[in-house]
């Protein structure tokens, strides 16, 4: 078989639907930074950011019924679930800017959880941040296997903060008394505290396995 016959077989990765997913969602990600700041444009924001994180719910089952998994597809749906949620937080910090610094603690504890996370699961040899061994820890056993959890936990969180965002210009329709983005936001608050204290014990598990990965490798030294 010459090269040409290969190459014609060989499947495109980057043209996989669950990656095609991924870029859109990547669009609607900047279309949403582009607009944050905008106090006439905040609805577009919000609509292009949950737009783009609603999306994040298809690549997956995509990718599975498809057969098109792939570590690129893996990557870009990480990254674009991260970065969109701190550049969110981001414009936050900048509306709210009494609590600046509670913004920024949490996009640092989101940002270093997830990536020591990822680097936990790719030194002790698993194929994704979501198949690492957490028999050991209950919780992130529990969060991560049980899809239904996983995917209210991370519905709950950002909708708290896309709440949060669209009741600095607006209360929204009123419900007994109440504007309905702060009931959003009053609601979902618990949701985003408890993923918060999530993101630290996966830091600490996450960190305790490269622990012991450096513990294996210095006693293999030693022998």
């Amino acid at each position: 078989m010459d090269s040409t016959e290969m190459a014609s077989t060989e499947p495109n990765v980057y043209l996989f639907v669950p990656n095609l997913i991924g870029y859109a969602r990547v669009a609607l990600m900047f279309v949403a930074f582009y607009f944050m700041t905008n106090a006439e444009m905040y609805h577009v924001t919000v609509t292009c950011y949950l737009l783009s994180q609603l999306l994040d719910a298809f690549d997956g089952h995509a990718a599975r019924m498809l057969g098109q998994t792939s570590k690129l597809g893996a990557m870009l749906d990480m990254l674009t679930d991260r970065c969109s949620t701190l550049g969110l937080v981001m414009a936050l910090g900048l509306l709210y800017k009494d609590w600046f610094f509670f913004f920024q603690c949490y996009a640092v504890l989101d940002i270093a959880s997830h990536w020591l996370h990822l680097t936990a699961s790719h030194y002790t040899g698993s194929t994704s941040h979501k198949t690492i061994d957490l028999s050991s820890n209950p919780i992130l056993y529990y969060y991560y296997q049980n899809r239904t959890v996983l995917f209210s936990m991370c519905a709950g969180n950002e909708l708290f903060f896309a709440a949060l965002y669209l009741l600095y210009f607006s209360e929204g329709p009123n419900f007994g008394g109440y504007g309905f983005f702060r009931s959003v936001v009053i609601c979902c608050a618990p949701v985003m505290v408890l993923k918060s204290v999530i993101s630290v014990v996966q830091l600490i598990a996450a960190a305790n396995n490269i622990v012991v990965v450096d513990t294996e490798e210095h006693t293999r030294a030693k022998e």
